[in-house]
């Protein structure tokens, strides 16, 4: 073995030492950096020489060490597991903020809600049923009628004003996910590019998981990696993202309310942006829950939220006149001429929009019965009670408000139980990935005093080759 062969050693524990304390330093600098993953040193030894040369012998002593891999401590199955839990309280929380905005447009319980506004109508007619002849109290009726239908129009209209700031909305995740999949399409073809080189691209990856995990929240996403260290990502079983390729997604479908709710109804779809026909079967994310949001009406409760509300606020406004033009229609006026429709639509727009007040003038309200004489206002008796009638206008209205109440309730309810199985994923995601600086400082102390000790080894073999080189043999003079 060569006498030289200990600074190798030596000079080789340096340079291990050095790199590994530039590695836990990378470490500490990134300690509050968003997704980035800890890195962490493999040693490896290097092994005596096994085929000796003419002139050396090996005495079984290795050479020394060096730096096996630069490894990121990333667990996939734990990134997987924290994508799943993202779609789905992403998910939820977008169905459970829809019905929290709606309950809110409701104004219920308050005095200005439509329950209220009912109520006054109610009093209205039996006022007038108390004192017919006093015009002041059926102007009164009128006017409590006309803000009935208006508190009625504006809760539908802001039905609406949701429905079309939801697809906004829709159309602008949309976007953020065809950028991400350009981004991480080019951090393949980068990473793939660096890794062929022989060097790492921790760092990009650290930026490619971050994107692939904001596409499990915004579609759903599910991902794949490569042989190459790329990696492949999904949406709908179909390849948003493979190799250094990425395709688009587009919304279609309805564009506005009226196409949601009408005959035929018409829906608003994710499709593929290159294949406008082929829906992209989102399953998760918060694309997924707005979509669930957008959706027509259906059978038996299940189609979307906004359309299904708009229907039963249809269907208030037309309980509410059949059963009002039911008993002002053969009621008299003081003039004893047949009362005639209460309430009326206004053509081409939904019921809820569109009812309006027949009666303009206030001598037109008829509360009498046919021989009863011009002052008996047993009908406006009657059409008061209504507001507590069993099968009336205002039990159809708790219902909706009590119905609207529950779902909202149980979709923040579920929506709480997904953010808390999501939030538990990544506590443990980022206990496998995050930096510990106590960990790094205690890491960087040891290749400190490593560095050292190689450092002594050095010194002590040059001072051992001094003796060898320039005293040896001078021994005596």
């Amino acid at each position: 073995m060569s006498t030289f062969a200990g600074l190798g050693t030596a000079l080789s524990s340096l340079i291990a030492q050095r790199q590994a304390l530039e590695v836990a330093g990378q470490n500490v600098a990134n300690a509050n950096t968003d997704g980035y993953t800890r890195q962490r040193v493999t040693f490896s030894s290097v092994s005596a020489a096994q085929v000796p040369s003419m002139f050396s012998t090996s005495n079984g002593v290795g050479q020394g060490t060096r730096i096996g891999s630069v490894d990121r401590l990333a667990d996939v199955f734990l990134d997987t597991k924290l994508r799943v839990a993202t779609s789905s309280s992403s998910f939820l929380a977008a169905r459970a903020e829809a019905y929290a905005q709606l309950e809110s447009s409701t104004g219920e319980p308050k005095a200005t809600g439509l329950s209220g506004t009912l109520s006054t109508m109610w009093a209205a007619w039996q006022d007038v049923a108390n004192y017919p002849g006093k015009e002041a109290s059926r102007a009164v009726l009128l006017e409590s009628s006309r803000a009935v239908a208006d508190r009625l129009g504006t809760l539908y209209g802001a039905v609406q004003t949701q429905w079309t700031q939801t697809r906004s909305s829709t159309v602008a995740l949309v976007d953020q996910v065809n950028a991400a999949a350009e981004s991480i399409a080019d951090l393949n073809g980068r990473i793939a590019a660096i890794t062929a080189s022989g060097a790492n691209a921790h760092e990009l990856s650290d930026q490619r998981d971050l994107l692939v995990t904001q596409l499990s929240e915004l579609v759903g996403a599910t991902s794949d990696v490569r042989a190459d260290g790329g990696i492949d990502v999904f949406v709908g079983g179909n390849a948003l993202v493979s190799g250094s390729r990425s395709s688009a997604l587009a919304v279609a479908g309805a564009t506005s309310f009226g196409q949601v709710t009408g005959t035929p109804p018409q829906a608003v779809a994710v499709v593929w942006a290159d294949r406008p026909d082929q829906d992209a079967a989102l399953s998760g994310g918060r694309v997924a829950g707005l979509l669930s949001v957008l959706a027509p009406a259906a059978a038996g409760g299940t189609g979307g939220v906004l359309a299904e509300t708009a229907a039963r606020y249809d269907d208030f406004a037309r309980t509410l006149a059949d059963q009002v033009n039911a008993l002002h229609g053969p009621a008299l006026t003081t003039a004893g001429d047949p009362g005639g429709a209460f309430f009326t639509f206004a053509a081409g727009r939904p019921a809820a929009q569109g009812l309006t007040v027949a009666v303009t003038d206030p001598a037109d309200v008829a509360v009498a019965t046919s021989g009863a004489g011009a002052l008996d206002g047993s009908v406006g008796h009657a059409i008061g009670r209504l507001g507590t009638a069993e099968d009336g206008p205002d039990a159809r209205w708790n219902a909706v408000v009590v119905d609207l109440g529950v779902r909202t309730s149980s979709a923040a309810s579920r929506a709480k139980v997904a953010e808390a199985a999501r939030s538990t994923a990544e506590q443990q995601q980022l206990a496998q990935a995050s930096v510990d600086t106590d960990q790094e400082t205690v890491d960087m102390l040891a290749f400190q005093r490593a560095y050292e000790g190689a450092a002594r080894v050095l010194t002590a073999i040059d001072e051992m080759l001094d003796t060898l080189i320039n005293r040896t043999g001078v021994v005596g003079r």
